[in-house]
């Protein structure tokens, strides 16, 4: 048995799942109508992110059940105690890796989230899970919020928020990874500077596409 197959954890991320599964974006009237190349260009953007992430407050944007899955047979596998990660929202991820955390013996998740009423949502589904105490949500810009006061060695990092910031996120991390830690990044696909960042070994890394929608990379050095 672990805490993420058992009560109180297995039955809310049962509901949020679900909850994710009836709430599309797409529902929203500003998202519906932009076009595939639009949509594509404001993924990709470094100046237009906080306006467009702003517009899907409302949307958990989770990760799929199968990563969150994923998420959480990794940090446990690494016996991981201090995992970072970029973009809280809803907090379904978080609840995987804090689960993870708990079943390892303990830990601590920074987590980052810019927009207040997700922060608020977050605390609310991580106190049901009975996580809270493992996690740190820093509120903010990320760019600032996971500048300054990270571990000495971190075990994981998830990447799941702008996706346009990846590379200068993990600039900001990576002097923090430990020798064999792990980086997923969710949505990867549309970081291509980060791909290529993370895919030559010159840079540190081993790197493969995972899934359909994440990109495993581990720090060699």
């Amino acid at each position: 048995m672990s805490t993420l197959t058992t009560t109180p954890l297995s039955p809310l991320l049962e509901r949020l799942f679900k909850e994710a599964d009836e709430s599309s974006p797409m529902n929203s009237p500003s998202m519906a109508s932009l076009s595939s190349a639009d949509h594509a260009r404001l993924m990709r953007s470094k100046t237009e992110y906080r306006d467009f992430y702003g517009q899907l407050k409302d949307f958990p944007l989770a990760v799929s059940r199968e990563t969150g899955t994923l998420l959480y047979m990794l940090a446990r596998s690494c016996k991981a105690r201090s995992i970072v990660e970029f973009g809280t929202s809803f907090g379904i991820s978080t609840l995987h890796l804090a689960a993870a955390l708990r079943d390892n013996g303990g830990g601590k998740l920074i987590t980052s989230e810019f927009e207040p009423s997700k922060v608020v949502r977050a605390r609310q589904n991580l106190a049901a899970g009975g996580l809270l105490d493992l996690v740190e949500i820093r509120e903010g810009d990320a760019l600032q919020t996971l500048s300054t006061q990270l571990p000495d060695a971190i075990d994981l990092l998830l990447l799941d928020g702008a996706k346009s910031l990846y590379p200068e996120i993990l600039s900001l991390v990576e002097r923090h990874l430990r020798p064999g830690a792990l980086i997923v990044a969710d949505n990867a696909d549309f970081s291509p500077e980060y791909l290529a960042r993370v895919r030559a070994p010159a840079n540190g890394y081993l790197s493969i596409p995972f899934a359909e929608d994440v990109e495993l990379s581990m720090r060699l050095m």
